[in-house]
């Protein structure tokens, strides 16, 4: 294997510029931020909970692409418009994570790609072995 080898399913958005959906170096997986975007690229109808569903559905395809699931994220960088949205997107959140939770990072950005609402990244570790 290469130092590093992108990761791409065609169950998520297509990357909208010069980078890989998820890219693996040795036992990492480094997601790029997912969009509240379909796989054709639509963006989700709704507020925050709505947009971190369809987030978080994309950053769970980019892991199975990879023979991961939710449980092998360690790490995730949530950006958000208007963290008076925390909550509702915290809700959802910790409905697709487990115990122990990844760190995380929460952070309001003045605007996100395509007027999305929330971005996250995420970093995965793959078993060992593997």
């Amino acid at each position: 294997m290469s130092p590093k080898t992108a990761v791409a399913t065609k169950a998520a958005p297509a990357a909208i510029g010069p980078y890989s959906q998820a890219v693996r170096c040795g036992a990492w997986l480094f997601v790029s931020g997912q969009l509240p975007l379909d796989a054709s690229g639509v963006m989700a109808a709704g507020g925050a909970a709505e947009q971190t569903e369809a987030v978080l559905s994309n950053i769970k395809a980019v892991l199975e692409a990879a023979g991961l699931d939710m449980g092998a994220v360690v790490k995730t960088t949530v950006f958000m418009t208007d963290l008076g949205q925390f909550p509702a997107m915290n809700a959802v959140y910790a409905r697709h994570f487990s115990s122990p939770y990844p760190a995380r990072a929460t952070v309001q950005a003045a605007a996100l790609p395509k007027g999305a609402g929330i971005e996250i990244e995420a970093v995965a570790v793959f078993p060992e072995g593997r």
